[in-house]
Order: C-alpha cells, then sequence, then structure tokens
C-alpha cells in the first residue's frame, strides 16, 4: 500500500499559535507522495501580515503550488481536492475571520464545510488555532469569535477522518490513526 493510498481524506491539525501545526501539515503533505497545494486563507492588509506571508511561503519549497482564497474555501476545495494532489488549507481561523467580517452567514458556511469534506475527491489537510483555552475575551466581538471559532473547530473535526491537537510541536491524535 502506497502513502497516498493510506492518508485520511480529511486530516484536521488544530492547537495554538506558533504551536507548529504548520510545519507537521507541511510535513505529512510532503510525505504524501502526492503534489502538495498550498490553500492559503490569508489577506495582506498590513506590513505585517505582508512579512508573515512571505515567512511562511519561505517555509515551502519548489514542489510546492498555492491557491490565494480566503472565503470560498469549499469553492476551492471542490475545485481543486484529488488529481494526485494533496490540500493544505493553512488556516481555518483566518478563513472565519475572513467570513465573519465580511458578514456572510458564518453558521451556514461552517456547515457547507463541513459537508464538503465528506465528498472530496483527494486528501486535504486543515489547519486551525484552538482559541477556547485562555480567558474569556472582554469584548462581545471578541467572545462571538471565539465561539463560532469552537463551533467550526467541532463541525470540522466531526466530519474529519483524522484530528490531531498540536502543543509545543508535538502532536496528539485525538482521533483516527496516528
Amino acid at each position: 500500500m502506497t502513502a497516498a493510498a493510506s492518508l485520511p481524506n480529511a486530516d484536521f491539525l488544530l492547537g495554538g499559535a506558533r504551536s507548529g501545526k504548520t510545519a507537521l501539515a507541511l510535513e505529512r503533505a510532503e510525505a504524501s507522495g502526492l503534489e502538495p497545494v498550498m490553500v492559503a486563507t490569508a489577506e495582506a492588509h498590513d506590513e505585517e501580515m505582508r512579512a508573515r506571508i512571505a515567512a511562511h511561503r519561505a517555509e515551502r519549497d519548489g514542489r510546492w503550488s498555492t491557491i490565494e482564497e480566503p472565503r470560498d474555501l469549499v469553492g476551492v476545495l471542490d475545485r481543486a481536492a484529488g488529481g494526485g494532489r494533496i490540500l493544505v488549507v493553512d488556516c481555518l481561523t483566518l478563513w472565519l475571520s475572513n467570513v465573519f467580517f465580511a458578514e456572510a452567514d458564518v453558521e451556514a458556511e461552517i456547515e457547507r464545510l463541513a459537508a464538503a469534506l465528506g465528498r472530496l475527491a483527494g486528501p486535504v489537510i486543515l489547519v486551525s488555532n484552538e482559541v477556547g483555552l485562555g480567558i474569556v475575551p472582554e469584548n462581545a466581538l471578541a467572545r462571538r469569535f471565539r465561539d463560532l471559532q469552537g463551533r467550526l473547530n467541532r463541525r470540522v473535526a466531526a466530519a474529519s477522518d483524522r484530528v490531531t491537537f498540536v502543543a509545543a510541536g508535538l502532536p496528539l491524535v485525538l482521533k483516527g490513526q496516528g
């Protein structure tokens, strides 16, 4: 059996900021034997974010192609999954904030994403932040976002074949095979 044949179709990695989620996602994608494709959800609205995006690009070598899509994640997954590729979505937290601030129906978009994970033609690794482990945010907007992120993470975890929590660079498989 090839490495690609044993891959989970939906592989969900979550953890705190700078926990090692993306590094693990890149490692898993590169080990798959499939063509790695980064689905980047970030938008560069300022210099600091442009620098972060550039640093993430530098982590990937020439084998990688990139699709930049801040909001229509389901459309990208439907179009790009399969065909000998493995997709890495980095990250669901930025995607959620893009959808949230575009004043879209966030709950509907979360459900669309969860439903899409069950029909993909090829493997995808999804990266997300766990934002609910800290203190309760002081303002209503931040609390609303934290709650939506928690719902998103639960729905994606339920729809995924493997779920891994990453802390301090160490993966802990919560669901599926390690």
